[in-house]
């Protein structure tokens, strides 16, 4: 049934044909960093708490995580267009029913729609390329994969403004959410559909040339380890609490992006109005979709272990310098939110990667999808800290600053739990490596170790 899917390139293909396939898709999904735009007109057309709002990007972040889990051994099996496939159809149904939850003006629809639909397609399409492009690319596997997912991180550019402009011309009502939702969902359908068409498999034995495989070298190898037993190594799980609490941290402000900066301001001789706000949600959107390119790309020179003390040590530091300045510097402000998206999205880029130096290709991508899980877990974590924090605080009659203090600091406690667990990675025990006839042959590492 899936076969005609699994096609590999025939000769000559271009391996520079499958970063595009994979943008198209991750450029995409990633509209779901866009969110907090429809967070005010939500609240206001259908009486929602900022808590309430959060729901459908929460519950399709945490749907991401398992979809991705359990999809993660079907998109090995079936390959990146079957994957790609089902990723566009949920994505694009999600928008279609939270359409009609809106029309309808009943919101556990549009949280059932976008969180639960959509977010199948966000989970399937976001690992479907990554197992395929460190294929194509064994000599960069880090910039293979930051190429792809930046698209991810930088959807939020184009759907930021995109949004904006259709709730501008249909209205902030009910009504003109649900016809908003509708057009993104057709105009999705037709972008991903170009993903679908270009992505196809390396042929077997294929390597890059230059690299010892091609000339008939026999290369150094990271032996590898089955999904299965990579759910066994502490390796996998101090990855594991490095990603959830890298991505609390950043999501925690990326939610609550456009509302934060709002209240940041409101008391100052400089507020924020509703488009300013919207672009600044843009401006996060392309630290995010910069920071996957450059620090995962730099992670091949520097190594992995490295690359992810910057992401977790700095970004306590640029936490802490909001929550000592307030809002006494616009410029500081967004500057240091710029810095911690860079980091959020070199940590999404990075771990293919890692776990590729870690555990082999060997079901790298099945791997991936499990340890997406954390994603899961942060996606509800990192907006409820700043969402509960910000209502209770509203509550008790506080404003501005004051509303997000609390929660600055306690993400500054999760990234210092994220750095001890870096620096616990160690190199997979022999032990779990899988039986030679197990595994097909293991891709060339050019880099040095990943863990010291």
């Amino acid at each position: 049934m899936f076969a005609g899917l699994r096609t590999p390139a025939p000769p000559g293909w271009s391996r520079w044909l499958v970063p595009p396939a994979a943008l198209s898709v991750h450029l995409a999904i990633g509209q779901a960093y866009a969110w907090s735009v429809f967070k005010p007109p939500l609240e206001s057309s259908l009486g929602l708490s900022g808590t309430a709002s959060a729901l459908p990007f929460q519950l399709a972040i945490v749907m991401l995580g398992l979809s991705a889990a359990f999809g993660g051994t079907l998109v090995e099996r079936h390959g990146p267009r079957w994957a790609m496939t089902v990723s566009a159809v949920c994505f694009t149904s999600g928008f279609l029913v939270a359409a009609l939850g809106a029309a309808t003006r009943q919101y556990w629809i549009v949280v059932l729609g976008y969180g639960c639909v959509g977010g199948i397609g966000l989970g399937i399409g976001y690992i479907s390329p990554v197992s395929t492009l460190i294929k194509w690319f064994p000599d960069r596997p880090g910039m293979a994969t930051g190429i792809a997912i930046m698209g991810f991180g930088g959807g939020a550019l184009i759907a930021a403004p995109w949004t904006a402009r259709l709730l501008d011309a249909f209205g902030r009502d009910s009504s003109g959410i649900s016809k908003t939702f509708l057009a993104m969902g057709a105009g999705y359908a037709v972008f991903m559909a170009f993903g679908v068409l270009l992505v196809r498999l390396p042929p077997p034995g294929w390597a890059p040339p230059g690299t010892p495989a091609a000339s008939g070298a026999r290369p150094a190898t990271v032996p590898g380890v089955s999904a299965r037993d990579a759910l066994r190594t502490p390796q996998f799980w101090c990855l594991w609490v490095v990603l959830c609490t890298n991505v609390s941290a950043g999501i925690g402000i990326l939610e609550k992006a456009a509302p934060m900066i709002t209240d940041f301001f409101a008391g100052t001789p400089a507020p924020v109005s509703a488009g300013a706000a919207a672009g600044f949600v843009g401006l996060l959107s392309l630290a995010n979709m910069l920071g996957r390119f450059v620090w995962s790309s730099a992670s091949d020179l520097v190594g992995r272990k490295r690359i992810y003390r910057l992401y977790l040590g700095a970004g306590a530091l640029m936490y802490l310098l909001i929550a000592l300045n307030g809002n006494s510097s616009k410029t500081l402000f967004i500057a240091c939110a710029a810095v911690i998206l860079s980091f959020y999205g070199g940590g999404f880029a990075t771990v293919p990667a890692y776990l590729k130096d870690l555990f082999g290709v060997h079901q790298v991508g099945a791997i991936h999808g499990r340890l997406l899980t954390a994603w899961s877990v942060a996606g509800i974590v990192g907006p409820l800290i700043v969402n509960a924090v910000a209502d209770a605080g509203k509550t008790a009659g506080r404003t501005g600053t004051a509303l997000y203090g609390t929660s600055f600091l306690v993400m500054i406690g999760l990234l210092a739990v994220g750095f001890v667990a870096n620096e616990l990675v160690r190199p997979v025990h022999p032990r779990h490596h899988a039986p030679p006839a197990a595994a097909p042959p293991a891709v060339p590492v050019v880099r040095k170790g990943a863990a010291p």
